[in-house]
Order: structure tokens, then sequence, then C-alpha cells
């Protein structure tokens, strides 16, 4: 199978597309990417002129066209749920960005949708795929910090008016009509599955804050979406613990989560040199300089395309499935919920 060729069709030419999926699967052998869609159509073209393919005038059209196997979805959170269940039922293999869809029940409908019609649907979780991320989860399993108590996971930069293809203050992340939230879709959403991804749980209760404290729009007046978010989450191992989403931390990026368990602490991406700490409680430390997290002004290779191409290709469940994702998502709209009633919000299976 490893002269499969996987056609990939790519909807939404923005900043996360230029800067990740077609440079990626651009890099892999088993990929042949046929086209672009972009609501502004120069955008695709001037695409297409660069790593080659088609062009076509809608998502209808690119979805008509039976050559291609596979699409990327990335246009606005707005649009995730309607372009990726139209995909499935297309007959599409779909790698959509995060976060999933803007309502819970959108994302139920894209997991069933992708298993009525037999297809593969993948969210661009890429927290899972970073090396020391997988080294931490083998450390926790292997129980070398002991049994995990708490936690503590932060994602924050100086906001995506800098990272959009159209940045300022027009951002689309900015319009509540397109992004729905703000700093907890945007960033909170990597943290909340990355924590329940190496401690092997899932969230059961959330106690969150949603607040708009700096970003401005055009007009000088505060976006109408959070620019920080921070959350107390409650698993059901019994481990607790904080993730921060921030786009106000204009000094210097904050990708880090540590780890307190019973025998030591472990830290990821926390120090400048090492990817992962270990300090036991022995006064030992064991240290990883395994890789360098991504951030806006460093982009690596994420892994995800070549996950997403492979599972397609191996016929498997790839390791960042939207089913198992879905928690995530449920954890994401608990967070809002209790923000709006003020007071700890409870997760329904």
């Amino acid at each position: 199978m490893d002269n499969k060729i996987i056609n990939i069709g790519i909807i939404g030419c923005g900043r996360i597309a230029q800067t990740r999926h077609i440079p990626e699967y651009n890099s892999n052998k088993n990929v042949h990417i046929s086209g672009y869609y972009d609501f502004n159509n120069e955008r695709a073209k001037e695409i297409a002129s660069k790593f080659g393919g088609n062009v076509y005038e809608s998502v209808d059209a690119l979805l008509a066209d039976d050559d291609i196997d596979a699409v990327s979805v990335c246009v606005a959170n707005s649009d995730h749920a309607s372009i990726t269940i139209k995909a499935l039922k297309a007959g599409k293999n779909v790698l959509c960005e995060k976060p999933m869809a803007t309502s819970l029940e959108d994302c139920e409908e894209m997991v069933a949708t992708a298993n009525k019609y037999g297809k593969t649907l993948m969210i661009d979780q890429n927290q899972r795929f970073a090396k020391a991320h997988i080294r931490a989860k083998k450390i926790i399993a292997d129980g070398v910090i002991g049994n995990v108590l708490t936690f503590k996971s932060t994602f924050g930069h100086g906001g995506p008016e800098t990272w959009s293809v159209d940045g300022g203050s027009n951002t689309w992340f900015f319009d509540k009509n397109r992004s729905k939230y703000g700093a907890i879709f945007d960033l909170g959403v990597h943290k909340i599955d990355l924590v329940q991804y190496l401690v092997d749980s899932s969230v059961t209760s959330v106690s969150a804050k949603l607040a708009t404290l700096d970003k401005r729009n055009s007009n000088g007046e505060l976006i109408g979406v959070d620019d920080n978010a921070i959350s107390i989450y409650e698993l059901n191992n019994g481990v607790i613990g904080t993730v921060t989403s921030s786009w106000t931390y204009y000094g210097q990026e904050d990708n880090s989560t540590i780890i307190y368990g019973t025998k030591g602490i472990m830290k990821i991406y926390d120090d400048p040199k090492y990817s992962i700490k270990v300090i036991l409680k022995t006064g030992e430390e064991i240290l990883y300089n395994i890789d360098k997290i991504q951030t806006n002004d460093n982009q690596t290779k994420s892994g995800v395309m070549d996950e997403f191409v492979s599972a397609l290709i191996e016929n498997r469940t790839p390791i960042s499935s939207a089913e198992s994702v879905l928690n995530s998502m449920r954890a994401v709209f608990a967070s809002v919920k209790s923000n709006e009633l003020g007071k700890k919000v409870l997760i329904d299976k």
C-alpha cells in the first residue's frame, strides 16, 4: 500500500492551510493535492499557481470531483460542521480543523455522519502529535511520577490578529458570528484535549470563567468573544487541574503543561532548553531534550497530515479521530455553560 496516492482537496486557503496543511501534504509521497476552494478566489488561484492543482468555484464543485479522495476543512469555525457533513455525504474522508464545531449537537452529527457513510473523520488536535507529549504520556503510564494528582496547562500568546491571513482587528477570530467563541476555542480546546489524552481520562465537571479583557475591534470596542478563559476540570479518575487560554500574553508565548504526581512533577514545554523536565521528590532531575514546541513564529511539521494519510492508506482509525475528540468538545461547551451560569457544570455523556 506504500505507493497508494491520496488525492486531497483543500477547502479554505487561509493561514492554517498555507502554513500546515498544504506544505505537509506536499512533503508526503502518498499525497497529490488535486485542488483548492476559498471564498477569496484570487487567494486560491495564487496557492494553485505555487503548488499546482485546480481551483474550484465552490465547495460543491470541489466535492463533486470524483477523483478527490479526501479534504482538509480549513474554514472559519462556523462552517466546520456544514462543510464536513456535506463532504462526508459526498463520499470524502475529512480532516477538519479544530475546534470541531460550534455546538455539541453539530459535533455529534459529524461523528454520526462519518459512521453512517463509512468515512474517516479526523480533527486537527495537533498537540497529541507533539513528540514531547507522546513521550510524556508514556512517562505517566510507566509510573515515573507516580499516580497523577493535579495538573495545570496553559496556552497563551498575543492573539490571532498577528496570525490570521486577514489580520488585524478585523480578523474573523474576533467576529462572534464566524468564531462563536474566542481564546477557549482557539487555544483552550488544544489543552483540554491534551490533558485527557495524557492522563487517559475524561473530564466529568468544570468550573470556568471566560472574559474579554483587552482585545478591541476596529471601532475600539471590546470584541464579542473571550480573550481569556480559565477553567478548573475534574476527571473521572479523580485528577483535578486548570486550563488557561489567553490572547493577551504579549511578552512571550506559553504552551506549557505541568503534571503533579505522588512521586514527582513533570514539566512539559516549560523550559526553553528541555522539552520535558521530571523532578522527583527524591531531588533527582530527569531531563529530556526532545524537540521544541511549535509557536506562531516557529512552525515545525505537526505530523497531523501524515497521520491522516497513513490512517486512510492503512484503513485504520486515526489517533485524533472525531469520536475521540467528542469529550474534549463536551468539556469546552460545559466550560461556556459554567461561565454563563456562574457555577460548576457536570458533563452528561
